[in-house]
């Protein structure tokens, strides 16, 4: 199956007006003379997604440039009294066509459980956007050996019923891997993306599931994106700190062509 390559950037919780506009214009000319060069938009999608603060702003550097704008959450309702949160509908129109969901960090510091985190996948349909779903196992599930078991029930249980290639991108993200330097083996990313595809396979028939992108996230950075981004079943990135600087976003990007 030959999917196009997928690079995210979560900004996570960092950025200031500032920054952003310098850090969104950066990858924007990076990508612009990527695709001159290289037709790197016919390879890969590049997606940014900011802070809520920062949305509207980025998107004015992001126009005409096919670097997609992505949220990193958002409530299942399309309005209400919900203090705090925001609505697929805000996001919308805020010109995301991308949120990022059941990251690892929203999981363990705002307790959501796969039910949460299927409802707001379902809102993110039903609104127009393409929800990247996270999972991944915590240190102490790998040691013991839970790996593959936790993986396969957050998608079995994340991932809607009515999921498919145009409104789904599944990242698996080994939580010990996030922000602390330390990776999976190449054989450990292959093993867990086999098990994630097959169970896609029986939650929604091989032809669907083969057309979702599976993207491999956890302390990717310039020296070992090529690695991870050559394996197979490995789409993509969803790109964390390295994301933050655009020259180490733009070599993650490089290393797809």
């Amino acid at each position: 199956m030959n999917r196009k390559k997928i690079v995210a950037g979560n900004w996570k919780m960092n950025g200031l007006l500032n920054e952003a506009t310098v850090l969104s214009q950066e990858v924007v000319n990076g990508v612009e003379e990527l695709n001159s060069k290289e037709k790197l938009n016919d390879i890969c999608k590049v997606i940014l997604c900011p802070p809520f603060t920062l949305l509207y702003k980025v998107k004015e550097y992001l126009s005409n440039s096919g670097v997609a704008l992505g949220a990193q959450d958002m409530h299942c309702e399309k309005k209400g009294a919900h203090t705090g949160d925001v609505s697929p509908l805000m996001l919308k129109d805020a010109g995301c066509s991308y949120v990022i969901l059941g990251h690892s960090e929203r999981r363990t510091d705002h307790f959501e459980t796969n039910k949460v985190v299927a409802q707001k996948a379902q809102a993110a349909y039903e609104n127009g956007l393409t929800a990247i779903i996270c999972i991944g196992e915590t240190q102490q599930q790998r040691e013991n050996g839970q790996t593959i078991d936790v993986c396969v029930n957050q998608i079995m249980e994340s991932v809607p019923e009515n999921a498919n290639a145009d409104n789904t991108i599944i990242a698996y993200e080994p939580i010990w891997a996030i922000g602390t330097g330390k990776t999976p083996t190449c054989d450990d990313v292959e093993e867990v993306h086999a098990a994630i595809r097959h169970a896609l396979i029986q939650k929604m028939g091989k032809e669907n599931a083969d057309k979702i992108s599976l993207l491999y996230g956890g302390s990717v950075k310039p020296s070992n994106a090529k690695e991870f981004l050559s394996l197979a079943d490995v789409d993509g990135a969803l790109v964390g700190g390295a994301s933050l600087n655009a020259q180490d976003f733009l070599a993650i990007i490089k290393s797809v062509l």
